[in-house]
């Protein structure tokens, strides 16, 4: 069956969260709306009679400093086994290299093989934990944020992340400010964490911290301040905290793996990432 590849625009939103919904993710239209406002997207409209607005399959690349984040790489249920995916992944990859910018993506199991055969390497890893009931807890050791802290925030986001990203940290403050906080040691800022409300849940990240102490303290008072259901995504190398969620009631939901195409190491510093900002934004 014929299909027509588009370039993506805020006319097509509706389209973009019906994908979004029937993967079963949790963007909601503030997510879509951040995304392709900075970034570039393509799509897939089906040439079956279906009707204007609807999406057969997405892809966006969100430019940062030398690299950019491949995201929402999505196929209708029904429009699957037909390559709608691999043809738009390297439709992406073909537009950042003419833009000298490495590809980085955060990957699904499925996703993951689709990927690797594009070319792309496994660098690191993450999980993501779901609260599905209210727990008791107590945040102890930091403070919410107040605007003057922002330069440090994105002075220690650029060490961990590798490039800026004062945009989606200031747009994920502004969405869910209760979870905004900041740890800070003899006047030195050891750590932040954000989050933001999605369509099926409340999502903590990123959370970026100097060591593992101060990341359990802030994740800690995000956790004491919003209501689940919850997500987060911890790194693998912190077992330890992951194993402090579970005792807290957080489900396994799935693993991810950060990804790299035509590069040795994804960029930044990821011993200080904690939890990604999610697989969508890296």
């Amino acid at each position: 069956m014929a299909s027509t590849e588009i370039e993506l625009g805020a006319e097509h939103l509706a389209g973009c969260l019906a994908l979004s919904k029937a993967a079963q993710w949790n963007q909601n239209e503030a997510d879509w709306r951040l995304m392709l406002g900075f970034g570039r997207g393509w799509g897939i409209a089906p040439d079956d009679g279906t009707k204007a607005g609807v999406l057969a399959a997405s892809t966006l690349v969100l430019p940062y400093n030398g690299f950019a984040w491949v995201a929402m790489v999505l196929v209708l249920p029904e429009h699957r086994k037909k390559g709608f995916a691999t043809r738009l992944l390297r439709t992406s990859i073909s537009f950042l290299k003419k833009s000298n910018k490495t590809p980085i993506l955060d990957a699904t199991p499925a996703g993951r093989e689709v990927y690797r055969k594009e070319g792309f390497e496994d660098t690191w890893g993450f999980k993501r934990f779901c609260l599905a009931k209210a727990t008791p807890m107590k945040g102890k050791g930091s403070r919410p944020i107040v605007a003057s802290d922002w330069p440090r925030i994105l002075e220690l986001d650029r060490r961990a992340f590798g490039g800026d990203r004062g945009k989606v940290l200031r747009d994920l403050a502004r969405r869910l400010p209760q979870a905004a906080h900041v740890a800070e040691s003899g006047g030195e800022l050891t750590g932040f964490v954000l989050g933001r409300e999605g369509r099926e849940a409340r999502q903590i990240g990123p959370l970026v911290a100097r060591d593992a102490e101060a990341a359990k303290g802030l994740l800690a008072a995000a956790l004491a301040r919003i209501e689940p259901p919850v997500y987060v995504d911890m790194v693998d190398r912190d077992p330890v905290t992951s194993a402090w969620l579970e005792s807290l009631g957080f489900a396994f939901q799935r693993p991810f793996t950060r990804m790299v195409h035509g590069a040795d190491r994804a960029p930044g510093e990821d011993a200080l990432v904690f939890c990604p900002a999610g697989p969508e934004l890296g």
